[in-house]
Parts: C-alpha cells; sequence; structure tokens
C-alpha cells in the first residue's frame, strides 16, 4: 500500500528474462512539492519471431543482515545520457498501434509489452525521464512473486502496529515490507521501452477525439496524434477517460518528510506500518477532540539512525483531512516522541482518492492504475495490484491489435474500420481489466471503507486489532486483493467474531444496510454484466476455428516455404 497501504502512491512482476510473471494485486499516488505526478513478462514477438533476451541488470551490493534486512546502495535517476528515447516523429509517423498517456510505473510497462509483440507504440507524457516522485512501500512477496524483487532499495523483515502506549497495543507483523528502488525499476523499464521501439511525445495530454475506428490525442500546444488504442494512464488526474455517474470517493491524505534527524526510536530492522498512538494531542484538546474524530497514524520507514521517512496519514476521510492538519499533527508526535528534524530532503503530500465509482465501462479509452479504479478502496494499495494488471490489460491490447484473419503470422496490425470495430475491441480490453470477480471484489472493498469512514479513534484501534489477529491468509489476502468473493465473505465472518462487542455492534448497525445495497449492486454481475461479450462455448469456437486453419495452413505448407526455425 503506499504508506501504509501504500502510502506513497500508485502484482504483477518484471523480470530480467523475457518472460514477465505477475500476480493480480497494490503504492499509491502522491504529489510532491516540486513534481504533479501524471501516472500516466515479456510477451514474445508475433508471427514465428524469436523474443530477445532482456540484459539482466547489473547487480548492486546490498547490506543484509540475518534476520532478513537488506539495503541497497542508491542509484541516481535514469538521464537521457543512459536510455536514448526515441522521439516521436509526428510529421513522419502521424498514427500509431496504440498511444499511452502517462509515463508512471503502469504506462512505460504496458507500453513496452505491446511493443515487444511487435506494434507501435507511443507514451506521451510532459517529461519522460522525470522522476517518480511518489515513494513506493510495498510487501515483499507481492514484488517477488512478481519477479520484481530485486527491485526493493530496502527490506525490513517484519513491521508493527502500535494501537495504544500499553505494553500489549504493540503488534509485530512478520511479513517483509520494502522500499521500492524507483529509480531502477524506471530505468529497467525505460530501457526495455528503448530496446522494443517504444517513441515518447513530450507533451501535456488535454483531450481525446474519435472518429471513423480512430482516436486522436490532443496536446496543449496544439499538436495532435492518432491511434487505434488509446491507454489512459495519468493516474488519478483521469485526464482521458470519462464517468458516467458522480464520483464521490473517501480520501487518503498524507503529509511526509524524508529527514535527517539527530535520532529516533525506531528499530532499524522494522518499518512502522501504523503507530495509532495519540499521547502528542493530550496537550491541546482541539487536536485531540479532531483526532479523536478523524484519527491518523504515523508511518515511518527508518533507513538509518539518523535518516528516516516520517509520515502522519489520514487512512480515509470524507471529506479529506487538510494538509496543514497532518502537517501540525505530525509536528505534534515528532515532538512527544522526542524526533529533531536537522534537515528535510523531501516533502511529500500524497492524496489518493479511494472507492467510489468505476469509470463507464466499457469506453473507447482503455484505462489502468488509479484512472481506472486501482486503488484498494479500503487501504489505498496500489502499486502491486496496478503492476499485477500490466500483462492482461496489455495481453488483451495486443490480441486485439492482431490481425483477426491469421494472429500467428500476420505481419499487419488490425486498423479498427469503423466505430462499431473499435468499440468491440476497447471493449474487449476492458472485460479482461475488469472481470466480473474483481468488480465484485472491489465492491465488497467499497464496503470495508465505507466501515472505516465511520469509526473513531478508539473503534479504528479495535478494529485493527481484530483484523491484525486474523489468519495470515486472510489479513494478507485482504491487503493484497488477492481473497476471491467467496473468500471475503469468509473474512468478513471472521473478522465479526474476532472484534470486540463495540465494533460488532457497529458492524451489524453499518452491514444490514450496507448488505442490502452491496446485494443491490452485486446483482447485475449475476448475468450479463457485459452486453454482447462472447460466452465461454463462442470462444472455444472461435479458437476451435482458429486452430482448424492453423493446421490446414500447415499441413499445405512446404517446407521451403517455412521459416529455417520451424524446419526440423
Amino acid at each position: 500500500m503506499l504508506s501504509p497501504l501504500q502510502r506513497l502512491c500508485a502484482g504483477s512482476s518484471y523480470s530480467a528474462g523475457p518472460a514477465l510473471v505477475l500476480l493480480p494485486p497494490a503504492p499509491r499516488v502522491c504529489l510532491s512539492k516540486q513534481h504533479d505526478f501524471d501516472q500516466t513478462a515479456q510477451w514474445p514477438r508475433r508471427r514465428l519471431v524469436r523474443a530477445s533476451a532482456a540484459t539482466a541488470s547489473e547487480q548492486r551490493p546490498a547490506r543484509t543482515s540475518p534476520s532478513g534486512y537488506v539495503m541497497r546502495d542508491p542509484m541516481p535517476w535514469p538521464t537521457a545520457s543512459d536510455i536514448a528515447l526515441t522521439q516521436h516523429d509526428l510529421q513522419a509517423t502521424p498514427e500509431v498501434d496504440l498511444i499511452v498517456a502517462g509515463a508512471g510505473p503502469s504506462g512505460i510497462a504496458v507500453a513496452e509489452r505491446v511493443a515487444a509483440a511487435g506494434f507501435s507504440v507511443c507514451v506521451v507524457d510532459p517529461e519522460p525521464l522525470g522522476i517518480w516522485p511518489n515513494n513506493y512501500g510495498a510487501w515483499v512477496d507481492e514484488f517477488e512473486a512478481m519477479g520484481l524483487g530485486e527491485y526493493m532499495e530496502i527490506v525490513w523483515p517484519k513491521a508493527s502496529v502500535h494501537l495504544s502506549n500499553k505494553p500489549e497495543g504493540e503488534k509485530f507483523l512478520s511479513r517483509p515490507y520494502g522500499r521500492v528502488d524507483r529509480p531502477r525499476l524506471k530505468s529497467m523499464l525505460l530501457k526495455k521501452c528503448a530496446a522494443h521501439g517504444v517513441t515518447f511525445l513530450e507533451g501535456k495530454v488535454e483531450g481525446v477525439n474519435h472518429g471513423e475506428g480512430r482516436s486522436a490525442v490532443s496536446l496543449a500546444d496544439g499538436r495532435s496524434i492518432r491511434g487505434s488504442l488509446v491507454l489512459d494512464a495519468t493516474g488519478h488526474v483521469r485526464k482521458l477517460i470519462k464517468f458516467d455517474q458522480k464520483f464521490d470517493p473517501g480520501y487518503q491524505g498524507a503529509y511526509g518528510i524524508v529527514a535527517e534527524v539527530e535520532s529516533h526510536p525506531f528499530d532499524l530492522e522494522t518499518m512502522l506500518f501504523m503507530d495509532w498512538r495519540d499521547e502528542h494531542t493530550q496537550g491541546n484538546p482541539a487536536m485531540h477532540a479532531a483526532n479523536n474524530a478523524l484519527p491518523t497514524f504515523l508511518y515511518a520507514m527508518p533507513f538509518s539512525k539518523t535518516r528516516i521517512f516520517l509520515e502522519e496519514t489520514s487512512l480515509v476521510a470524507r471529506p479529506a483531512v487538510g494538509f496543514d492538519e497532518l502537517k501540525e499533527r505530525l509536528d505534534a508526535r515528532l515532538k512527544w516522541l522526542g524526533i529533531k528534524v536537522k534537515a528535510v530532503e523531501e516533502e511529500e503530500y500524497c492524496l489518493i482518492p479511494m472507492g467510489g465509482v468505476l469509470p463507464t465501462h466499457p469506453q473507447r479509452v482503455l484505462g489502468i492504475g488509479g484512472t481506472a479504479g486501482m486503488v484498494h478502496p479500503s487501504t489505498g494499495f496500489m502499486m502491486s495490484r496496478m503492476l499485477g494488471a500490466v500483462p492482461t490489460i496489455a495481453d488483451a491490447i495486443v490480441d486485439q491489435l492482431s490481425a483477426p484473419a491469421d494472429k500467428a503470422t500476420s505481419l499487419a496490425a488490425r486498423k479498427p474500420g469503423s466505430e462499431a470495430e473499435a468499440e468491440a475491441m476497447s471493449a474487449a480490453v476492458w472485460r479482461a481489466a475488469w472481470p466480473v470477480e474483481r468488480i465484485r471484489q472491489r465492491l465488497f472493498n467499497t464496503f470495508g471503507m465505507e466501515l472505516l469512514l465511520s469509526l473513531d479513534l478508539q473503534q479504528t484501534r479495535d478494529f485493527f486489532s481484530a483484523f491484525f489477529n486474523l489468519s495470515d491468509f486472510h489479513w494478507h489476502g485482504f491487503l493484497s486483493t488477492r481473497l476471491s468473493f467467496s473468500q471475503l465473505l469468509g473474512f468478513g465472518i471472521t473478522l465479526f467474531f474476532k472484534s470486540s462487542n463495540n465494533i460488532r455492534i457497529h458492524l451489524l448497525k453499518l452491514g444490514v444496510p450496507g448488505l442490502v445495497r452491496i446485494l443491490f449492486m452485486l446483482a447485475p454481475t449475476l448475468r450479463g454484466y457485459y452486453k454482447h461479450a462472447p460466452t465461454v462455448r463462442q470462444q472455444k469456437a472461435v479458437a476451435d476455428a482458429a486452430a482448424a486453419v492453423a493446421a490446414r495452413t500447415a499441413a499445405a505448407a512446404k517446407p521451403a516455404d517455412l521459416p529455417p526455425a520451424m524446419i526440423k
């Protein structure tokens, strides 16, 4: 999650080899003081072309301990001298197969995967080589499952949660947590983009128009580029994606600093996931009352005895807790902890929409990440969920761009000949991005967000006391968006019986009307959620027919007609 629930903004996993392995599931998107972040497996090349193996990334020395603590030396952000990105020539190539708006993690990950399959891809971003201002935090098992384990800069073997200042108020989570090595991850993805021919167009996306089976993306400076498909990866800016209902999310807000301090009280091998203690508010009645009604917690990543990331976070609120109030609470908390800040290296302001309605789906513009509603509604986690969706979405795009007549051997990309065909192509990708099971899962998690919105400080403590007493399967799975809808129902029942009487009563009060609302919203998913979507039987018939054509073609071909690689 970002911050704790994937704080700093935003599985799937990228390996150094030709295949990318990813799992489904959440870091989050934040704004730094200096930057507005436009967020904007290796698929084998099509048509009998062998995929080239990616160059293995250099291994940097890492300091480790027997407990599992890892710290790698920092890596500089990639520059133009490190990676030669191809600038898009609009005059020579006014149209491409895929336009990606946004050069954040998900945008360039999809771009390189689609380009690796042999299609023309252009990424539009004001600053493709700009830094990603978010600090990405994630559970290590999520990144390892995606093949991204080596892209952790620091790994803490365990995490802790402070529910109160009493001896029994501290809980330890035996689940390694890490800080993502942003420069190294971006460098790897950009190198893959360069290797596969992705082009970059520097500029700010303003809008999109559709007609005659094509989409024209307009830039702020008046230029435009045409494409068969468009992917909005601009994060919470939601520049191109449309909504057909009012977007009324909760908000996770956070103010954080990377600071040099005289000292701090935290164990270097334990990251502080949540600290709900409120002793720092005792001398300020107004702050104490405000924190009781809208509680915030401290999230901390100790890098050394004198360098640390500290963040005051509102898990979810509607409207959001203001940055000035978050900063005031953080200052009071640091004073109570005896932490004296000597210098601030980075200052971050995070505001993450959580829950709310999904964008209109299907629609002509495709989406991924924050713009597509992939933030965990109850936690703010997004990085692993977002990266985990990359192979599914990219492969669906590849499938739609492949020429229907002969997807295995045709060199020509599919060009939609009408608006109806273009809409059908986009609809197929949306079905892959948001299958019905994922929609049901999100509805349950949105109910969880509504519950959290209603809790005061003590109720929040009681809730997380029960939550972290669940089995690893349940709390790991919930935070990582891995539980199916039926498993989520079991999760909810177990949580209810492990909760205090106060929380049980609260759950019942909220749960009955909430259950009715969930059932009402679930109804469309029970039958025909996606109109005109092919059934499994129809999909099998199409696949069987394609296989039969391929078999007849292979049987009729002479050895001289086949590529050398296919002749034994």
